[in-house]
């Protein structure tokens, strides 16, 4: 049940993105947009912080995406990601992965559960395989995925995904 009021005939998500707070979901949205429309990253490494963030957010919505299938710039791109490739990064079976998606997987996990205790050993590895730019993409991406996930879990408007294509 959506934790605010929400016309009976209206889409929770779609309600709350798209007619609460305007002033600030709008560009929470665009960041959101540009997330995905925007990236540097292969699909699969972007995936592997993604999804990594769902689970902790235990977002629904999140947890159901899959950014080769629901953004539009990227569905050509959709046979590189496997359902083996969400289960391993779900399971936490990262030695799976290639160095770069095991690394964004990381990152992403103790971004969201643990970031002031992010070592001198796993920012080495992390310089060894990005570049500045590509960290601080993933920190954004990271950052927005983990504050909408959670938005969207705690006002209880993440059912199964409602929106259309994004990019």
């Amino acid at each position: 049940m959506p934790r605010v009021t929400v016309p009976p005939a209206a889409d929770p998500l779609m309600h709350v993105w798209g007619t609460l707070a305007t002033n600030v979901t709008r560009p929470a949205a665009a960041l959101s947009g540009a997330v995905y429309a925007s990236t540097t990253f292969s699909l699969r490494e972007m995936e592997a912080a993604r999804i990594t963030i769902a689970r902790i957010n235990d977002c629904t919505l999140c947890l159901d995406w899959r950014s080769g299938r629901d953004v539009a710039n990227r569905t050509d791109q959709a046979d590189e990601v496997d359902e083996a490739f969400y289960a391993a990064v779900l399971d936490r079976r990262w030695d799976e992965l290639p160095p770069r998606e095991r690394l964004a997987a990381a990152f992403a996990e103790k971004f969201a559960v643990d970031h002031r205790d992010m070592d001198d050993t796993l920012w080495a590895d992390l310089h060894a395989a990005f570049t500045d730019d590509e960290l601080v993409e993933l920190a954004l991406a990271t950052g927005a995925w983990l504050s909408f996930g959670r938005f969207n879990r705690v006002f209880d408007i993440d059912g199964g995904c409602r929106i259309g294509p994004i990019g």
